[in-house]
C-alpha cells in the first residue's frame, strides 16, 4: 500500500515505520458473523497517524479492548485513498489479532465506525469503503471525516463547533438543525491556516531569514533542526511529507514560544489569530446566532491544542469575538464509535452501509 513506505532514514521524520504496519491478513475478523450488538472496530485515519482500536459494546462503557497505531496517508481523495484506507483498517485489524497477549481471543465486533481524513471531499470514495468494509467484516460500517468523528467526540449528538488544530486545521460547526458550517481544512497548498504544518514552516522560515540578517531566533539553535540550517531547504524537498515534516517542527516552535522567544510568540500568535478568523466565519455562516446559542460553543482538539501556551493564547482569541471555548466530551475516536449508532445529529454527514 502506497501510503505506508517500506524504508526508514533517520533524517526524514515521515518515513519512520510506526508499530503496527502487518502484512494484510484479517481473515481471523472477517469469517464468522457478528452478533448484532456487543464490541465496536473503531478507527481514527488521520494524516499524521492511524490508531484502532477494539472497544467493548459502547452501552457497556466502551472499554479499549485492544489498540495499534499504523502511519496516517494523505486522504481520501487521493490516488488510491479508498484502497489505502481499506487497507489500513483490514491489516490493522490482524494486528489487532496479532498481538494478543494472555491467548484470550479477541471478541468478533459488532460494527465498524472509521474516522477518516479526506471524507468531506469524496463522497463516492466514502460511500465506496463504507460498502466494502461491511462486505469484508460482515457487520454494518459507518465512515465519517476525521474532522465530523472529532465533533460527534467533543459533542455527542449536540451543537457546537470543534476546532481541529494538527497538522491541519478545520473548524466544524453544527447547528441545531444538523446542519454543518465549514471554514478552512482545504490543505496544505491553500489552507490550513494556523495549523501545525503553518507555524512549523513558518518556524523553518524564520530560521532562513535570521541568514538573510533577519531578527534572531531560538528556533536557530542547531540541536533544534532536523539538519543544518543552509541544508533545510533540499532536506524538506527530498522527504516523502514535506507537510508533515514542517509540522514535526511545531514543537520547537512553541518551546521556543514558552521561553520567550519574540520570533517564535510571534508566529503562534499570527496561528491563533488564523485559526480565530476560521472560528468567526463558521459561527457567522448560516441563520444568526446569538449569545448563549449552543451552536457557538466551540471544543479545542488536535494535538497542537494540547499545548498549554497555544491553547491560552488562542482561548483568549476567541473570547475577543464572542466564542465560548467548553471542555470536549471525548476525542475523535471516541466520535467514531458513536458514529455506529444510529440517528445522530450529524446523520447526513455519516456514509453507511451494510453487509449483503
Amino acid at each position: 500500500m502506497t501510503a505506508l513506505p517500506d524504508q526508514s532514514d533517520p533524517r526524514d521524520p515521515t518515513s519512520a515505520r510506526l508499530p503496527g504496519h502487518l502484512p494484510s491478513d484479517s481473515a481471523a475478523l472477517s469469517v464468522q458473523p457478528a452478533p448484532e450488538s456487543g464490541p465496536v472496530l473503531i478507527a481514527d485515519i488521520g494524516k499524521s497517524s492511524c490508531r484502532l482500536e477494539l472497544r467493548s459494546d459502547p452501552a457497556e462503557g466502551s472499554t479499549v479492548l485492544a489498540s495499534t497505531v499504523l502511519e496516517g496517508f494523505p486522504g481520501l481523495a487521493t490516488a488510491e485513498g479508498v484502497n489505502n484506507a481499506f487497507l489500513m483498517i483490514t491489516d490493522g485489524s490482524a494486528h489487532l489479532r496479532i498481538s494478543e497477549t494472555d491467548g484470550t481471543p479477541l471478541p468478533r465486533p459488532s460494527a465498524i465506525g472509521a474516522a477518516i481524513a479526506g471524507v468531506a471531499s469524496d463522497e463516492a470514495g466514502s460511500r465506496e469503503l463504507a460498502h466494502r468494509l461491511a462486505g469484508h467484516f460482515s457487520v454494518p460500517a459507518a465512515v465519517i471525516s476525521d474532522a465530523t468523528a472529532a465533533h460527534l467526540g467533543a459533542f455527542g449528538s449536540s451543537p457546537g463547533a470543534a476546532v481541529i488544530i494538527g497538522t491541519g486545521a478545520v473548524v466544524f460547526r453544527f447547528d441545531d438543525e444538523g446542519t454543518l458550517h465549514r471554514a478552512d481544512g482545504w490543505g496544505p497548498l491553500l489552507g490550513d491556516r494556523g495549523s501545525g504544518r503553518w507555524m512549523g514552516q513558518e518556524g523553518l522560515s524564520a530560521v532562513l531569514q535570521e541568514l538573510d540578517g533577519g531578527p534572531a531566533t531560538l528556533l536557530s539553535d542547531p540541536e533544534g533542526l532536523p539538519v543544518p540550517a543552509l541544508e533545510l531547504p533540499g532536506w524538506l524537498g527530498a522527504v516523502s511529507n514535506p507537510y508533515r515534516a514542517m509540522g514535526s517542527f511545531t514543537p520547537r516552535v512553541l518551546d521556543a514560544a514558552a521561553a520567550g522567544d519574540t520570533v517564535a510568540l510571534g508566529i503562534v500568535d499570527r496561528a491563533c489569530d488564523q485559526v480565530a478568523l476560521s472560528v468567526e466565519r463558521a459561527l457567522a455562516s448560516g441563520p444568526a446566532t446569538h449569545a448563549g446559542d449552543p451552536s457557538r460553543r466551540v471544543a479545542l482538539l488536535g494535538g497542537v491544542s494540547e499545548s498549554p501556551l497555544f491553547r491560552a493564547r488562542l482561548t483568549a482569541a476567541l473570547k475577543g469575538i464572542g466564542a465560548a471555548v467548553v471542555p470536549a466530551l471525548g476525542t475523535g475516536l471516541d466520535g467514531a464509535a458513536l458514529a455506529t449508532q444510529p440517528d445522530l445529529l450529524q446523520e447526513r454527514y455519516i456514509y453507511r452501509d451494510q453487509p449483503a
